[in-house]
This record gives C-alpha cells, structure tokens and sequence, in this order.
C-alpha cells in the first residue's frame, strides 16, 4: 500500500551544513488546497539525504497525523451517530477494546453529505450537516489514535437523482426508482464522478486517511431492465463493446480515476464489492469485475455478510453458519487476489446484526460467538483486516476481535 509510505510533511527551512537548499512556497492545482514547502532548485547529489520522489513531493498535509495500525479493525458509523452522543459511547467501545478504526458516512446512501459545508459552497443543498463540527471529530480520533476512513457512497444516490434527471435513469419521463423507492445515478456520466471525487477531496482535506468508495455499481439486477429505461452512455456509447462490457468498463474507469484524482492527498482508496463478485469472471448486470476493480484500489472490501448468501458453497443456510461460510469465501478471494500484479490489502465487512426476513420462526441470533467466529475464520485464511457492520451502530459486547 504505496500511499502509505508517502510523505506527510515536506521539509522545510535551511539545511546547515555546507549546503543551502532553496525553498519557495507553491500553489497546489486544487481548488482548496493548502500552501506547503516544496524542495526546488538544480539536483545536488547529497550523501546520506534522499530527496523525496516527485509523487511524494505533492502529498496534501492536513495538519493531522494518523498512524497506520498493525491491522485495520473497524466499525462502521453513521453520519448521526458521528455528529451526536452515540460516538462517546463508540470511541468508549474503540478506547476498550482492540478495535482501531472507524468508516464514517460522509456521504450516505440517499446521497446526503453528512458533514457541514459553507453556506455557498454546491453541495450546501445536499448537505444535511449531521456532523457540525468535523474538524473537532477528527482532531478527538487523531488524539485517541483511532483511524478514520471516509465512507463515499457513489452510484446509489436520490439526492442527486432528483435534482438532476439527466444524470440518473428515466422512465415514462419520471426519475426511476428500485422496489426500495431508491434511485441511482449513471456510472456512465463523467460528471457524475466528479461530483463524488470531490466529495472525496473534501473528507480527505479534513485528515481523512483512506476514501472508501460504496455502491460502485449499477443497480441490482440492471441488465435485465435497461432496455426500459432512458439513460446516457456518454463517451462509452460508441464503443466496441457489447452492454455488459460497456458496464464494466465504466465502473472500472471510475475507479482509476477515483484513485488518480486523490493521489494528491496521500489517501488510500478503498471500494466495497459484493463478495460473490469474486466467485464470478463479472457481475454482468451490476459492472463490477472484482480483479479488475482489485487492481485499482489500495484496499478491497468484500461485504461477505453470512445473511447475504442464498446456498452457496455447498452451504444450505449460510447465516446459520457464519465461520463455515466466510472461511470457503476467503480461500476463493485468496486465490483470485494472488493472480493479481498490484494485490490490494484484504478487508471484508463482516456481520454483527441478526437477518429476520430469512426466517419464519425464531431469527439466528449474532453476538459474541458468531462475531469471533468470522474473524477467526478470515485469520485462519491470512485476511488479518476487517470492519463490522451494523446499520445502527449496536456492537455486539465482550468481543475478543484478535481470536
């Protein structure tokens, strides 16, 4: 994970000794970026000072330093939760036990920001500014050494759908929503990126470590209703390429140019991909390929959750047997990462919620031992990172999260 490595801070002053290094203060190209020292003049062959490369050079400082763990294990966090009293007793949670890090909505899934932007900056009406006082936040996750990592949910959007139709996919002339009433914006709209990317900018100007990207996709079951709906391909509509090529091309274009736009800030970028992607070549009606989308990220994150599987690996009921079904998962991730040239880091979400609507009787109960027995089991297959889902932000107690 090269971002890592990057350097943070740039040096600056007067180098004593028989050398003087001239320094001249530089604009970054972004919009809001800071001014920082930058090492300049004719190329001096120093022995024992190694300049920093020409990418590290342009690393963006927010002031904050985060240290990587030893491995992330990580809840997630609504923008709510953030900006109210549940984060006391969730840092608590974090403080006391061997859990390192947060994934915080900055942009949720109906497209809400959930931090608090200028009165006049674009986003001001997408904002609904759960989080008040952002900077405050990660100044407290910087002093109790907790890893923050920004949670950017791209393609499911009905904020944005909304507003502008034109980006979104249409139907008898109206916005088209899934059984859910959610709508989603075109992967095929580059201005669709950008919009996210700089939300992206954003979150990693606060001190931010790693941008995760979610719903990189098109909508569930897409392929089978696209001849329905009135949408744009923008630059991919004359391509040689047949639709379900076309869609994954698109959400893997994002991806590169996700991570290319935030090199500048030094911060590592991470998608979440629905883990029977990796059991497949391609998710046709969604656009995700999982090698290709691997080979872009710095970090994977498989949602592997043991109640999203129907029978799979030879497993009936996977929710009833949480270590059997993410150990069978971690072995087939493992064999497709390890053809990959530029392997990611592995961190899949994993359950700590009980799934009813599987059952018509008594739901299986998660808590303690079906939490240990996912970690125990990605441990046992060498995936030594994780986060932990819960839609409310209730964890389950007692957890040993090193088994």
């Amino acid at each position: 994970m090269g971002n890592k490595k990057f350097m943070r801070k740039f040096i600056s002053g007067v180098l004593l000794f028989s050398l003087v290094l001239p320094l001249h203060n530089v604009h970054a190209e972004q919009n809001s970026a800071k001014k920082m020292s930058l090492l300049t003049g004719k190329e001096i062959a120093l022995t024992k000072l190694e300049l920093p490369s020409p990418a590290a050079r342009y690393v963006y400082d927010s002031g904050l330093d985060f240290t990587y763990p030893d491995a992330i294990r990580g809840i997630y966090v609504t923008g709510p939760s953030a900006g109210g009293q549940k984060m006391n007793e969730l840092t608590r949670l974090v403080d006391d036990t061997d859990l390192n890090a947060m994934v915080i909505d900055i942009k949720e899934d109906n497209g809400d920001i959930t931090i608090n932007v200028d009165k006049d900056s674009k986003y001001a009406d997408m904002a609904e500014n759960y989080i008040d006082n952002p900077e405050k936040l990660l100044k407290t996750l910087e002093e109790k050494g907790i890893y923050p990592i920004a949670r950017v949910v791209v393609f499911k959007d009905s904020r944005l759908a909304k507003k502008r139709p034109d980006l979104s996919y249409t139907q008898n002339g109206k916005v088209w929503t899934n059984g859910k009433g959610e709508a989603f914006v075109n992967p095929f709209m580059k201005e669709v990126w950008e919009y996210n990317v700089d939300i992206a900018k954003l979150a990693a100007e606060l001190g931010f470590k790693e941008i995760q990207f979610d719903y990189v996709r098109f909508p569930e079951g897409f392929g089978n209703r696209d001849h329905e709906l009135t949408y744009k391909q923008g630059d991919y509509q004359d391509l040689e390429l047949n639709d379900v090529e076309k869609r994954v091309t698109a959400v893997t274009d994002f991806v590169k140019y996700a991570r290319e736009q935030l090199k500048y800030y030094g911060v590592d970028v991470s998608v979440d991909i629905f883990g029977y992607s990796a059991t497949i070549p391609a998710a046709p009606n969604i656009g995700q390929n999982f090698s290709k989308i691997s080979s872009n990220v710095d970090v994977i994150s498989s949602m592997i959750y043991p109640s999203h599987w129907g029978p799979y690996f030879n497993i009936p009921k996977p929710d009833t047997e949480p270590y059997k079904l993410v150990s069978a998962y971690a072995k087939v991730e493992n064999e497709v990462l390890s053809k990959l040239e530029n392997k990611p880091t592995s961190r899949p979400w994993i359950q700590d919620f009980e799934a009813p609507w599987l059952y018509s009787g008594a739901t299986k109960q998660y808590g303690k031992t079906e939490v240990e027995a996912q970690i125990r089991a990605l441990n046992e297959n060498g995936i030594n990172e994780f986060l932990i889902w819960n839609a409310g932000n209730n964890y389950t107690e007692n957890v040993d999260y090193t088994p």
